[in-house]
């Protein structure tokens, strides 16, 4: 049984790999660009507004020591696999692919009603057209195995391993958010000691002070405007996705299951969200009318 379930799972990602592969081409996440934009314009904004020019915060010191010693923290604390899983994320978080669930429900109710007319066979060559890749899977393996129990475990397994996935990654960015802010203290430390070295010299001690809280203000900046915001975005994306893929999985269920079309409808209803709903009645509304 667990060999025969490991095998399925193994599937299952095999066929996902191919799928993004050939998958067509994201487009970019104007929201996510625009909140970048926002958050370091009001910064920069705010440090003109008090007077202070901004080429005083580049002090390459400080960027050294907050950069170099978050990337050693991040190098030290995570494994070399989940490292560049989650700078994956990273790189994939400024494109977006729009999932019209709506249009997902609507087809797992189109192949049901074949499958209750014809039986399952006859889905099998439509499936290439399927709107989500674990849906093409899930359908797939249901055709292949026809076993409920089996299908449910494996399909949940392979839920709860990507949601495990997507916290891995976002803890890795969440954790070295954490210590940016500290390592940035260490960064004032050093630039108050060389203050120190100075202390005879009142005018460049007053400018070395200055210099020294710079360090603080990178480790601030890196973790909560650009670390601890992308760990939050990676989980969102991540539940956003898991909610869509346990919709799938309920629809492939009711698929193995013959449930009535009608009944299919109510059940993955509760997925939908309003903007799905306008979308679903549109799609229903232009069926009917042809």
């Amino acid at each position: 049984m667990a060999t025969t379930q490991t095998a399925l799972s193994g599937q299952i990602r095999a066929q996902a790999a191919e799928e993004v592969a050939t998958a067509p081409g994201r487009r970019v996440d104007l929201l996510f660009i625009a909140g970048v934009v926002v958050a370091l314009g009001a910064v920069i904004a705010g440090i003109h507004a008090a007077g202070i020019s901004v080429t005083y915060f580049f002090q390459p010191t400080g960027a050294l020591i907050v950069l170099g010693g978050t990337l050693g923290v991040m190098l030290v604390t995570t494994p070399r696999n989940s490292l560049i899983h989650s700078l994956h994320r990273v790189l994939d978080m400024a494109s977006t692919q729009h999932v019209d669930r709506a249009a997902i429900i609507e087809q797992i109710i189109f192949y049901t009603r074949i499958a209750r007319r014809g039986g399952a066979a006859g889905v099998e060559p439509l499936l290439v057209n399927a709107e989500h890749p674990l849906l093409k899977q899930g359908l797939q393996l249901a055709i292949d195995i026809g076993n409920r129990e089996q299908l449910q475990e494996v399909l949940e397994n392979e839920l709860r391993l990507r949601e495990r996935r997507g916290e891995a990654d976002a803890k890795v960015l969440e954790v070295a958010g954490g210590f940016a802010p500290t390592i940035g203290i260490l960064g004032t430390v050093v630039g108050l000691i060389e203050v120190l070295r100075q202390f005879s010299n009142l005018a460049a001690v007053g400018a070395g002070i200055g210099t020294a809280f710079v360090s603080t203000i990178y480790g601030l900046a890196l973790a909560n405007l650009l670390l601890l915001p992308a760990a939050h975005r990676i989980r969102a994306r991540v539940a956003e996705d898991f909610e869509t893929e346990e919709m799938i999985v309920e629809g492939v269920l009711s698929f193995i299951d013959s449930v009535h079309p009608s009944l299919i409808r109510m059940r993955l209803g509760a997925f939908l969200r309003p903007t799905d709903v306008r979308s679903e009645t549109e799609g229903t509304q232009a069926a009917h009318g042809s």
